[in-house]
């Protein structure tokens, strides 16, 4: 797990910078310097938004007593999706825009969810 964080955090500011210099060859630095503003800004709004949105659904089910487990995990890919938009760089702010499309949110609860019950399983299997 070590080895994938760093890697991934040499290799894609590495790859960043890459494609904001192709970026920039392509339409210019100041077009390219005022789309990454344009995407933090639009990025920003829509956080707020989703993050709000998140929050109501959250208060709802506790008022209802239940747990707001599905709005905690949106709050969480949510936040993670504001701190990608604020990092500078295409690629990056491509993934903070996915991550705050509710389908995409939804696959990745999914993709979660049996992850951690198919690791439940085995942890209950290595304990007998």
């Amino acid at each position: 797990m070590f080895a994938a964080l760093a890697l991934l955090f040499l290799v894609v500011p590495f790859v960043e910078l890459f494609v904001l210099i192709q970026v920039g060859q392509v339409i210019g630095p100041w077009w390219t310097i005022g789309a990454l503003v344009a995407v933090s800004v639009a990025g920003s709004w829509l956080v707020k938004r989703e993050g709000l949105s998140t929050l109501r659904r959250a208060q709802t089910d506790m008022r209802q007593g239940s747990v707001p487990g599905t709005a905690l995990v949106d709050g969480v890919l949510i936040l993670f999706a504001g701190a990608l938009l604020l990092t500078p760089g295409f690629l990056t702010d491509l993934i903070g825009l996915g991550l705050l499309v509710p389908p995409v949110r939804l696959a990745l609860r999914t993709f979660a969810r049996k992850r951690i019950a198919r690791r439940m399983n085995v942890i209950e299997i290595e304990a007998l």
